[in-house]
């Protein structure tokens, strides 16, 4: 099979990953090795597949000077993959690789930004400032329930009605059936308070029974039955936060991580340990939480 034949071929051959892995891993292996193939153009190689040790080399040094360590690195990754796939010689493990991949991360030593924790106090703000509107009534149950469960925004956007059971007293019981640390949707459960469960009634209310999904667009004061795309999630965080006053700086800072920082921030505030904050959380990594923790650290030795 000739360069180009294999060119080609690796694209075919990702739809065997299909089911395997999430849609925006997908997007993210497709545009790391287009990305590869553009720079062998670029760089006059002759062929990007199989790779020689060379290439690959001279690749991640080449991303490193842009690139955060992170992309380059999942750039390998994706690299990897095609050999794989094709049953190519793998040259990705070679010794030379593994360094040139260490000299990219010493030389960008980046700290990862951390997206501003939307906690309590900036909760209750953004439901404040939402409008009473149908938008209004969406966002704030959105809100809530993205804080008190502390979840992803894809986790968010993901939720059906299904995933919701009526508790007697009054509170919700959710199940959260899939995310990026449990690919294998065994799930977790997490619960409401009275005044989320109240508002989500009151959004359903006016959405009606024959939209599956918990959330859904609106366009022109009729609700659209589809999810939410996760950008919608980032915007109406922002959005509040302009509305309820806050600076250009802070509103920049807010990310649709944000609900999910806030949370963990303030139970640690409220004495819960670090093992209790990841089984809230779903968190499988305690360094992840250590970052979004080290904010709320501050405040309570202040």
């Amino acid at each position: 099979m000739n360069a180009l034949k294999f060119d080609r071929e690796w694209r075919s051959q990702f739809q065997r990953l299909e089911g395997a892995y999430a849609p925006s891993t997908m997007l993210s292996y497709r545009a790391d090795v287009e990305a590869f193939e553009n720079w062998c153009v670029e760089n006059k190689i002759d062929r990007a597949f199989p790779a020689t040790v060379e290439a690959v080399c001279r690749f991640l040094v080449d991303q490193g000077q842009s690139k955060a360590p992170a992309t380059v690195q999942r750039r390998l990754y994706a690299i990897r993959k095609v050999h794989r796939l094709l049953r190519l010689p793998d040259p990705t493990y070679d010794e030379d690789i593994n360094l040139a991949l260490r000299k990219v991360r010493r030389a960008r030593a980046i700290r990862p930004r951390q997206a501003k924790g939307m906690t309590r106090a900036y909760l209750d703000q953004f439901l404040a400032s939402e409008p009473e509107t149908p938008w209004g009534l969406r966002n704030r149950a959105m809100l809530a329930l993205g804080y008190e469960l502390l979840t992803r925004r894809s986790e968010l956007i993901a939720l059906r009605n299904d995933d919701l059971t009526a508790r007697e007293d009054g509170t919700l019981r959710v199940l959260i059936r899939r995310s990026k640390a449990d690919q294998f949707g065994q799930g977790r459960i997490a619960f409401t308070s009275k005044r989320t469960a109240d508002l989500l009634r009151e959004w359903l209310a006016y959405r009606g029974p024959e939209i599956e999904w918990l959330f859904c667009p609106i366009y022109q004061g009729k609700v659209i039955d589809r999810c939410l795309e996760a950008t919608t999630v980032r915007r109406v965080i922002k959005e509040a936060a302009q509305r309820s006053g806050l600076c250009a700086a802070q509103i920049a800072s807010f990310s649709g991580h944000s609900m999910r920082v806030g949370a963990a921030q303030d139970l640690l505030t409220r004495g819960f340990d670090t093992a209790a904050i990841m089984r809230a959380g779903g968190w499988k990594s305690v360094n992840v939480l250590a970052r979004y923790l080290e904010k709320a650290e501050q405040n309570v030795w202040q």
